[in-house]
């Protein structure tokens, strides 16, 4: 059994992760910011953790971790003649130094482990520009950057990679798939036609904490459907 900390447990792709986690016979410490979590199953404890708050309450840690998962993040698709710079901020705060202030608390339990694993996520259009992308590409571009010269920093100890969805259905993407319409649409842009569910990037998560991946570090892995690398028209 290891010790595993989840961040964002409370639903969507985190939320998944947790189940395949305590599916396997793990210990998950998770948090939640906005969907509260009622109860505790067996395995998992959750706790109330705003990434943006000042201190980081990590007293709920035990004395080691074998790995650190970060969810949190936003997708805010506007023109960038429309956006200000508190924008940038805001994103950059959530989906960058969340993650920076996360590791720094959790880096001595991850330390204790001997063969830690760091999983952090960005998307599909850090590299495949889109429209309307500018916020949350230059956060999540500054995560990319983030995971490998920690990849490198952290070796051979501690090994630290990226994944990069395209489009998944959970509550972050509501908003772009609430017609029969759009997901449609969504799915015929991918070469294989549907849309990534949260099983599909929290299996990869699982994979990556998970000693099959030892060999594995620095990385940016696509979890995309192909969309980023192929085209079959």
């Amino acid at each position: 059994m290891k010790n595993y900390l989840v961040i964002g447990a409370s639903s969507g792709i985190g939320k998944e992760l947790v189940a395949l986690l305590l599916r396997d016979g793990h210990r998950v410490y998770g948090t939640y910011r906005n969907t509260q979590v009622l109860s505790n199953e067996e395995g998992v404890s959750y706790h109330f953790l705003d990434v943006i708050q000042e201190p980081l309450n990590t007293d709920f840690l035990p004395e080691s971790l074998d790995g650190l998962v970060y969810c949190p993040g936003a997708i805010n698709l506007r023109p960038f003649a429309r956006l200000k710079t508190e924008n940038f901020i805001g994103d950059f705060q959530v989906q960058v130094l969340g993650a920076v202030k996360l590791i720094q608390a959790a880096l001595p339990f991850l330390r204790k482990s001997g063969s830690a694993s760091i999983v952090l996520f960005s998307t599909v259009a850090v590299k495949t520009g889109f429209n309307f992308h500018s916020l949350v590409s230059t956060s999540k571009g500054a995560v990319e950057g983030l995971s490998r010269a920690l990849a490198a920093e952290f070796s051979p100890g501690i090994r630290v990679n990226c994944i990069a969805p395209s489009i998944t259905d959970t509550p972050l993407a509501s908003g772009l798939l609430n017609t029969d319409a759009k997901r449609k649409a969504n799915a015929e842009r991918h070469p294989l036609k549907r849309i990534g569910s949260a099983n599909d990037i929290a299996e990869m998560a699982a994979f990556l904490l998970s000693e099959k991946s030892q060999w594995i570090t620095g990385q940016v892995v696509g979890v995309d459907g192909g969309i980023s690398s192929i085209k079959t028209i």
